[in-house]
């Protein structure tokens, strides 16, 4: 098989803004991951301080030295680099914007369910709009770093993601889950970057929708 050619958005001396397609595994597993894949097509040793599931696809940030890595690393823990992502789910969700919020506990075949309890909540904003009949785009902003999370606040509003077989949703080519957009301050400076999902899939029938032009500097959302 042949391996992807990860698409760069952005170089830095401290890091690289990297797309990962869905369906490639995150670390190494059947075949190289994509920080393998990344560190191959760079020729450099990178370092990975976040991370997606095999079936999201979007936006990754991989410093290229121990000391950005860790600096990353604190600035996820300290919840001060602000994740946007999309979604699309062909159900109706329960309502169509607001907070899903809720301790995740573990589930059967390696999924993960919302309780109703908040002792370490999983917290999440989001807003929606038709797309199509039948179809219902999704952005999401999560305030903490839960496993599934994003999966399982929609699966809690009755509105699973298209293609999210774990969670109920449709079959589809795809789960349609993408990393959108990622901010945060490094020395001093802010960085936004956006990748948009590939338009080729069902995702494009969102990012070409007439009111999708309101999502496309996602942190100026009222969040």
């Amino acid at each position: 098989m042949n391996k992807p050619i990860l698409t760069v958005h952005a170089q830095h001396d401290d890091f690289y803004i990297i797309e990962k397609p869905a369906g490639l595994n995150f670390h190494s597993e059947e075949g190289p991951g994509f920080v393998v894949l990344a560190e191959q097509q760079l020729n450099e040793k990178l370092y990975a301080v976040h991370r997606l599931d095999k079936v999201t696809s979007g936006i990754i940030i991989l410093a290229r030295s121990s000391v950005a890595a860790a600096e990353f690393t604190r600035l996820f823990t300290a919840h001060e680099i602000d994740k946007f992502y999309l979604a699309l789910s062909d159900a109706k969700p329960k309502k169509k914007q607001g907070w899903v919020k809720g301790d995740m506990a573990k589930s059967r075949r390696s999924s993960f369910k919302l309780l109703k309890s908040f002792d370490n909540p999983a917290i999440t904003r989001f807003y929606s709009l038709s797309v199509a009949a039948n179809l219902r785009g999704f952005i999401l902003k999560p305030y903490s770093g839960k496993t599934h999370q994003l999966r399982v606040a929609l699966k809690s509003l009755a509105a699973p993601i298209l293609g999210d077989s774990l969670y109920g949703g449709t079959t589809a080519q795809r789960t349609y889950l993408h990393a959108y957009a990622i901010c945060f301050s490094w020395q001093n400076k802010q960085y936004h970057y956006v990748c948009k999902p590939d338009s080729t899939t069902q995702f494009g029938q969102l990012t070409e929708h007439e009111n999708f032009h309101t999502w496309q500097q996602p942190w100026q959302l009222d969040w």
